[in-house]
């Protein structure tokens, strides 16, 4: 039968690493999973605890852009952690931030339209642009500015730019005045801004800034996956112009109906759990301390701490030029899972590995160790 072009998409290669390391596992080894972004916690108790009493009764569809009254939840985070008055009814909640991407591209693009993603940056931003008939355009981000884009990064003719604070892989963050700085550049040459926010909640130092400190005429992006712990539960949400709204939602009426009822019934309680939370953000901390003292350790030299995320990405061509193989041989040598950077940047990703620090504490010690033993016979 033919196939669509579309289709050909590249694959997310953490997937694949999760795949060897399962096979590993079935096999009697022991993994320790640096790869994957999932936090070692569940999600909160609260959240769990209401969805067991909502399972009392019948679940069922949904108004398309969600629950009312989670999407005045989420509104309230808004003044809670920027202290911006958010309208809940500019709130759609999505299918994950998976649902919100898939929803952002096909409502701000046409086919053809250029849209940039940093590099290093989320590897499938570029597969959804692709499978929407889009134009993913690779802005390399330098090393000079921690990986982060600026304004003359920007290439010519863009219809629009996806930008991630806290970074993906690199962790790194915008300050307020160099996320306005692209968002005044956007504006400025009629490009649809897009923010991802995934992985606010999650800082060692300052709180990421919101583009919605800066603008309303932004899409924002943010999902329970993260802070919230809730990776499987695929909940998530978006903030759009108030303009926007009808457009989206008839989108997601056609698309998704609505997001999962049960999902959203234990995000509303997540949204109220944040001690519980909080003290994960405290694991992750110390994560992050034992990474920067045993990467290094290890030979893994070239790091730039990572202001947010759980996530450490190594610039490692002092060791390979191969990352996809080296990631294998420390998956078979050292029982170690790590993403190679070819999932993150095409181009450079061959010269670089992100190292996850999300899972628990012991086991970050453990795969240290492990790592250290290896490199050192290697």
């Amino acid at each position: 039968m033919r196939v669509s072009r579309r289709g050909a998409v590249d694959p997310f290669i953490v997937m694949d690493v999760m795949e060897q390391a399962r096979l590993l596992e079935a096999s009697g080894a022991r993994v320790i999973h640096m790869e994957v972004g999932q936090p070692g916690t569940g999600a909160p108790e609260g959240a769990r605890v209401a969805l067991g009493k909502a399972l009392e009764h019948p679940l069922g569809y949904t108004v398309a852009l969600g629950l009312p009254e989670l999407r005045a939840g989420i509104a309230a985070l808004y003044r809670r952690w920027y202290g911006v008055d958010l309208d809940p009814s500019r709130v759609i909640v999505t299918n994950g931030s998976s649902g919100a991407f898939l929803l952002a591209f096909s409502a701000l693009f046409d086919a053809g339209d250029r849209v940039g993603l940093g590099e290093p940056g989320y590897p499938s931003y570029r597969q959804i642009l692709k499978a929407l008939s889009l134009d993913p355009v690779g802005i390399p981000a330098s090393e000079a500015n921690r990986l982060r884009p600026v304004p003359a990064d920007l290439p010519d003719d863009l219809r629009g730019l996806i930008v991630a604070s806290p970074g993906n892989p690199s962790g790194t963050m915008l300050d307020r005045e160099a996320l306005a700085a692209l968002i005044d550049q956007a504006a400025q040459r009629d490009i649809a801004f897009i923010s991802d926010e995934i992985y606010h909640g999650l800082h060692y130092d300052t709180p990421a800034v919101s583009a919605l400190e800066v603008s309303d005429d932004v899409y924002v992006i943010n999902s329970f996956s993260k802070y919230f712990s809730m990776t499987g539960w695929r909940i998530g949400w978006m903030v759009v112009p108030p303009d926007h709204v009808r457009l989206v939602e008839r989108l997601a009426q056609n698309m998704f109906i609505c997001p999962p009822h049960a999902s959203q019934i234990a995000a509303l309680a997540a949204l109220d759990c944040i001690p519980e939370l909080e003290a994960n953000r405290a694991v992750y901390a110390e994560n992050r301390r034992l990474m920067l003292e045993g990467l290094p350790r290890a030979g893994f030299t070239r790091i730039a701490p990572p202001d947010g995320a759980f996530y450490i990405y190594a610039e490692v061509s002092d060791l390979t030029d191969d990352s996809l193989r080296f990631a294998s041989e420390i998956l078979h040598g050292a029982g170690v899972a790590v993403t190679p950077g070819l999932d993150f940047d095409p181009v450079r990703g061959a010269r670089w590995l992100r190292f996850s620090y999300a899972r628990g504490t012991d086991d970050i010690r453990e795969g240290l160790a492990r790592l250290q033993a290896f490199m050192a016979a290697r």
